[in-house]
């Protein structure tokens, strides 16, 4: 059997992983958008269902402050006498904190503050009941992997802390993991930054704080100088399978175009672990990860089929839809009338860092097409409401339903740094079905009225929205959204929501 990296796909960057018996969760980075740190579940490493977030409210999760590609850094995740623990930073808030829940889908804790600087933290439980706090910092001895002991029931700092490994040479030394395997200390890291330079590198010592031994292997994971539609492989984490096999998780991503740039965002890849007989892992294909690979001998446990089309009929949003920052109360709800998203627009836009009206979802695939059914009658010259293509506040793509002069308009925007170019098409009163076609080097955008003819109103290159452009951390994100500047907004009605792949 084998299986195809990615094995989540989107905007799903920095993964963790641990077991409990035979069940997997995994976590991952989410950045501005709420609810935060999103939790998966599998039964054979290679199927995920998406159970929950960690962070769930404003209080766990405060946004307010977070600047594009801000706010939730890298989780780690470990389950520890009947608990799981989930560690992370907020770089526009708290810092770095952990929760902690008895179910892995929730409700997790408030967080408890860790006072030690840097990103990417992580927690190891060692034999002897210590836990040990490493993060990504540059202190008075530079950048590198700095640790302390804690209280883990309270986050109290127990020791100084200190630089325990600077990593390789490469820049960035981040996202370390520490494990404890056949009487050594293993200390895992990324280097080379979240790029195409990534990799993994790891080394080891018989004493938690060191000194670290480098692996004469290192990297033991890159895909970089390779000619692969895999690149920027790197920040790993370890999992031994209920079979004693032994797995990694990381990031890559999927370039589409030449020069190389990629839009869905660093995605969740799988590699087999080898063990080499002076006892270091060797992390993939000889230190690759390949899009087609030998699947762990587990039974196979595959997740039903996510549904295309969401009609709004249940009391409260699936969990993959999300918000832009923390959203405001009236902004939107499934209950004002029944079967549809209402959104009420602010006076906030998508070319602000705030919190407009804004429920969206991941793009996950290359090609597919979205789609759905708005009623908006704008009353004030300026209201609009419909579909974006979204990166961040400079780099995004709308289709939407707005009044100028008076007249009710179809407007198709287009948002690339300083410049913005639009097109406005007649658009009669009722409803609206808004389309976009995403194929991997563009989007396509049109609109019908019910039972017409969809009429092609224009197309945005892809690569204008990858990450080597528009810069940030994150991946494209398709969301309705409402805005009003001026009066009381009127709202907008979303009937249904497409998301169809199409492979």
């Amino acid at each position: 059997m084998q299986y195809n990296n990615p094995v989540i796909s989107g905007f799903y960057p920095d993964p963790s992983i641990c077991r409990v018996r035979d069940d997997y969760y995994l976590v991952t980075s989410s950045f501005e958008y709420f609810p935060g740190v999103p939790i998966f579940h599998s039964k054979d490493l290679v199927h995920w269902n998406q159970i929950g977030h960690c962070l769930t409210s404003e209080q766990q999760l405060p946004l307010a402050n977070a600047w594009s590609s801000g706010g939730i850094f890298a989780p780690t995740i470990r389950y520890h006498n009947g608990w799981f623990y989930m560690t992370t930073t907020n770089t526009s808030g708290i810092g770095n904190f952990y929760v902690k829940s008895l179910q892995p889908g929730g409700p997790w804790s408030d967080p408890i503050k860790v006072d030690q600087s840097g990103i990417d933290p992580s927690l190891f439980f060692d034999q002897d009941g210590r836990v040990y706090f490493q993060s990504s910092a540059t202190e008075s001895e530079g950048h590198g992997i700095y640790q302390c002991e804690i209280d883990i029931e309270t986050g109290r700092r127990l020791t100084e802390t200190r630089l325990i490994w600077k990593g390789t040479g490469g820049a960035h030394p981040e996202g370390p993991h520490l494990y404890r395997m056949n009487g050594y200390y293993y200390l895992m890291i990324a280097e080379g930054g979240t790029e195409y330079g990534h990799m993994v590198t790891i080394a080891r010592s018989t004493d938690p704080y060191g000194p670290y031994e480098p692996c004469p292997y290192n990297p033991i994971l890159s895909n970089r100088s390779l000619h692969s539609s895999i690149h920027a492989t790197g920040h790993a984490d370890l999992v031994q399978a209920h079979d004693g096999s032994w797995w990694a998780v990381c990031l890559g991503i999927r370039p589409v175009s030449y020069p190389r740039r990629h839009h869905l965002g660093r995605e969740v890849f799988l590699a087999p672990v080898n063990w080499t007989t002076d006892g270091w892992p060797l992390l993939g294909n000889n230190g690759r990860i390949e899009p087609v690979m030998d699947a762990p001998q587990l039974s196979a446990f595959p997740w039903a089929k996510n549904i295309i089309r969401d009609d709004f009929n249940r009391s409260d949003l699936d969990m993959e839809w999300i918000f832009l920052r923390n959203p405001k109360p009236d902004s939107w709800t499934l209950k004002e009338h029944p079967g549809y998203l209402t959104l009420r627009g602010n006076e906030m836009t998508l070319d602000d860092t705030g919190s407009p009206a804004f429920v969206g979802r991941r793009l996950c695939h290359f090609t597919c097409h979205i789609a759905t059914l708005l009623e908006f009658e704008p009353v004030n010259d300026g209201d609009e409401a419909g579909l974006t293509v979204y990166m961040n506040e400079k780099y995004h793509y709308d289709l939407a339903i707005t009044l100028m002069n008076g007249q009710k308009k179809m407007v198709l925007r287009k948002t690339v740094g300083s410049l913005q170019v639009e097109k406005t098409y007649d658009c009669l009163q009722g409803p609206v079905i808004l389309q976009v076609e995403a194929q991997p080097e563009q989007f396509k955008f049109s609109f019908c009225h019910p039972k017409l003819e969809a009429v092609e109103v224009g197309k945005g290159e892809s690569h204008l929205l990858s990450t080597e452009v528009a810069g940030g951390f994150t991946g494209i994100i398709i969301a309705m959204y409402a805005s009003c500047k001026s009066g009381w907004p009127a709202p907008a009605r979303f009937d249904w929501y497409d998301y169809e792949p199409i492979e």
